[in-house]
């Protein structure tokens, strides 16, 4: 899940006139038990998997929800889960097989049926879910969610149910990849009561995981109890998990040296230099496949002008990468020289140095370019970014600061903060932004295509800034069709050289998953998309 979506934000504060104070003590809310409290914030939106493409919804999704595949939260490979196989002979028509045995916490069964509705519903144009595009690859999605013009079909025609534990899926191309998407939330299963009393399930999302939703304040908390019938492997090893709403990651650091937190999974920038002396064995830094980058608004002209890419490669040598990560991260970040992540591996598509000298500190060729391009739309460059999360404030002013020393100009950078995430990811939804914006990608299933395909394809869901290239998607749709893995890989490659030669978006770091935890806790550790694997804690 998760797009620039897949944003890390934190926050609990309770304001009062003079002070800001934390949100209680670990387990807080009446809990008890063997029950830890966590950092978080409120979703966008309500917790319809179709509908959350961003990390703070999409941990209590990977809760409360398994799908026909899991990844493993160490490696990040796709494992079957709750099917019992996946079939193809052409990588475009498809047989998938269920496991016996799997319900909702409500006791209803989990069958094929469960699956079909639960894509129909989001691939539909009428549910208007975030996460439609994912269900592109299905014949008949052009019915069910024309480019323009109502829908003219309710349902997938690629989608057919053979019986309770088999159905089909035909595709409208061969996507040999296909499979392992599907431990992405989007393609989990759904009970019969989120259709048929749809408000009451928005209240107390009912899934099939191994933690259910107790209770859900807005702006304070959620706490999620283990399923004590949960028929999967992995069961929950604590009694259940406190999401405690933060404003300022700082105030949950503060909150766990104090006791009265038990797990953070965002470090504040600030306090990197301390977190090894205040936390020693019980801090992680662990990689992760996630990307921060600068993108902008195509569909303002001032940036999507003829000179506009000579404008934005200038802007990307501009930053001083090395400088930023080593002494504001301090080896939480490692400088970009692509558009994917080093979790991918070579085998997977990641390709060191694919940037080449655009991802280069090179002040005076940052000058020219710029100068060349037409100079910086309306002289000066305000980079977007929400102000709820106090690190994102803190490297943008750093990246501003790489920029105007570069130029020679103390007034050509300025970061442009906006309130709330929620907020930020409004104005991006509505295309109201005038000027380059933070853009952090947290991969949903580690593929080149999910680092490529959701974020410069034409129309694509996260695609914010509606670039579009006719020979980037021609690529991407080529290198879909090809069966062969490495010829695939090899094929999102030279897509990706599109973006650079484009400079769609500028990469500004890999980013590490971090993390503290309590003397409470253990067996903490951060999976390859760097959420929590809550699951494997145990508490005392």
């Amino acid at each position: 899940m998760r797009g620039i979506a897949h944003t890390r934000w934190a926050a609990c504060v309770v304001a009062t006139a003079l002070a800001a104070v934390g949100c209680g003590g670990p387990g807080s809310g009446g809990n008890g038990g063997a029950v830890l409290s966590a950092s978080w914030s409120d979703p966008q939106n309500p917790l319809e998997p179709a509908n959350t493409n961003e990390v703070q919804g999409g941990k209590v999704l990977d809760m409360i929800f398994r799908g026909l595949k899991k990844y493993d939260p160490r490696t990040g490979k796709a494992q079957d889960w709750l099917a019992r196989s996946i079939e193809t002979k052409d990588s475009q028509h498809f047989t998938v097989r269920l496991r016996g045995g799997w319900t909702f916490s409500d006791g209803e069964k989990v069958t094929a049926r469960s699956f079909v509705d639960a894509w129909n519903y989001g691939a539909s144009l009428r549910n208007n879910q975030k996460n439609a595009y994912f269900f592109g690859y299905i014949d008949g999605y052009d019915k069910v969610h024309p480019a323009g013009g109502r829908q003219s079909a309710d349902r997938l025609s690629g989608l057919k149910v053979v019986d309770d534990r088999t159905f089909t899926v035909t595709l409208n191309q061969k996507f040999s990849g296909f499979p392992d998407t599907l431990g992405y939330a989007a393609f989990v299963p759904l009970p019969r009561v989120f259709f048929t009393d749809h408000a009451a399930w928005l209240d107390k999302p009912v899934g099939n995981g191994p933690y259910t939703i107790e209770s859900y304040t807005k702006g304070a908390q959620m706490y999620l109890r283990k399923r004590d019938d949960y028929p999967g492997p992995d069961k929950a090893r604590n009694d259940g998990v406190t999401l405690l709403v933060y404003t300022d990651t700082n105030t949950a650091y503060t909150d766990l040296l104090a006791g009265n937190l038990d797990l953070t999974d965002d470090i504040p920038a600030a306090q990197l230099k301390n977190v090894k002396g205040d936390l020693g064995g019980r801090y992680i830094n662990s990689p992760a496949g996630i990307i921060q980058t600068l993108a902008f608004p195509y569909y303002d002209k001032a940036w999507n002008r003829p000179g506009s890419v000579k404008v934005r490669t200038g802007l990307s040598m501009a930053v001083n990468r090395e400088l930023i990560t080593g002494t504001l991260f301090r080896k939480t970040r490692t400088p970009a020289t692509d558009w994917t992540s080093p979790v991918l591996g070579a085998a997977g598509g990641f390709k060191a140095g694919l940037c080449g000298p655009a991802c280069h500190y090179d002040p005076a060729r940052a000058r020219r370019l710029i100068e060349e391009g037409g100079g910086i739309p309306g002289g000066q460059v305000k980079i977007t970014y929400n102000a709820d999360a106090g690190s994102h404030r803190e490297w943008v002013d750093a990246v501003c600061n790489s920029i105007n020393n570069a130029l020679g100009d103390d007034k050509a950078c300025v970061g442009n903060p906006v309130g709330t995430f929620a907020d930020f990811r409004n104005r991006l939804g509505q295309h109201r932004m005038t000027g380059p914006f933070r853009a952090g990608w947290q991969m949903d299933y580690p593929l080149i295509q999910n680092f490529l395909q959701p974020l410069y394809y034409t129309g694509a869901s996260s695609n914010d800034g509606r670039w579009s290239n006719k020979e980037f998607d021609r690529l991407v749709d080529r290198a879909n069709a090809e069966t062969d893995t490495a010829k695939a890989v090899a094929g999102f490659q030279q897509a990706e050289k599109v973006v650079r030669d484009n400079m769609a978006a500028i990469p500004l770091w890999y980013q590490n998953g971090n993390a503290g935890y309590s003397e409470r806790l253990s067996d903490v550790a951060l999976n390859p998309f760097s959420v929590p694997v809550y699951n494997e804690i145990k508490v005392g």
